[in-house]
């Protein structure tokens, strides 16, 4: 059987907030098989944001290890952390953070060119990854010239794009209305169904259910299946 392609062991992370000792994650262990599709979920305050930034090697544990797809994560340097960023994580926002004088296929493409894909490489993997959103025919469209459900799409097709080893999806249908939020869970289940290992982080029991495994997590400590804290958790 193939290794987790994610592996924490007994992660803690501490803040100093206003003289107080803050435990915002507290000895979390977690392990995430390639291919899975996984919710996180908890309330503001919970430590989900802190776990999602160490799960996005954008910030440092202060205690424990990180193995992402076989390689430790906690004692690198933050340039190390942000090409494995690039190369292994493809990030799918809440509030889509496309660039608005960009096209879609523009948007999709840019983060290739950090990558220093050819400009026919570039194109080739942006008009594949609009092709599998559904979006192939909006390419010379701008941000304004689509719905609130097409920008995410195009999000999602520009995490896509990098042929990264996570879709790690922070709240993604946080700013869409009920019908286009199914839409776009639908469409992650069947990139999913494709062989993508997606990480969705929620504050929303029935978005999490849309997950094939959830863990919960509240007052940094993380529980298998949600726990019984799932009856604390608002859903709305």
């Amino acid at each position: 059987m193939d290794k987790p392609i994610i592996q924490i062991n007994n992660m803690s992370k501490t803040y100093q907030l206003g003289g107080e000792t803050v435990h915002a994650l507290n000895n979390v262990s977690l392990e995430i098989n390639k291919g899975e599709f996984l919710a996180i979920i908890g309330p503001s305050g919970s430590g989900k944001s802190t776990l999602m930034n160490m799960l996005g090697c954008l910030d440092h544990p202060d205690q424990g290890s990180y193995l992402l797809d076989g390689k430790e994560i906690g004692k690198m340097t933050d340039n190390q952390l942000a090409a494995i960023r690039n190369q292994k994580i493809g990030f799918i926002f809440q509030n889509f953070n496309l660039l608005s004088k960009l096209t879609a296929l523009e948007n999709v493409e840019l983060p290739l060119i950090y990558a220093g894909a050819s400009a026919g490489e570039r194109h080739k993997r942006a008009m594949d990854s609009l092709n599998k959103v559904g979006l192939k025919e909006r390419a010379g469209h701008l941000p304004a010239q689509l719905s609130g459900g097409q920008q995410q799409r195009v999000a999602i097709a520009r995490a896509l794009a990098g042929q990264p080893a996570i879709l790690l999806a922070d709240e993604p249908t946080g700013a869409l209305d009920s019908k286009t939020s199914k839409e776009i869970l639908k469409l992650m289940q069947q990139l999913n169904e494709l062989g993508h290992t997606i990480i969705l982080i929620t504050h929303d029991l029935e978005i999490a259910k849309q997950a094939k495994r959830m863990v919960s997590i509240q007052d940094g400590e993380l529980q298998e299946n949600g726990g019984a804290l799932l009856g604390d958790f608002a859903i709305y």
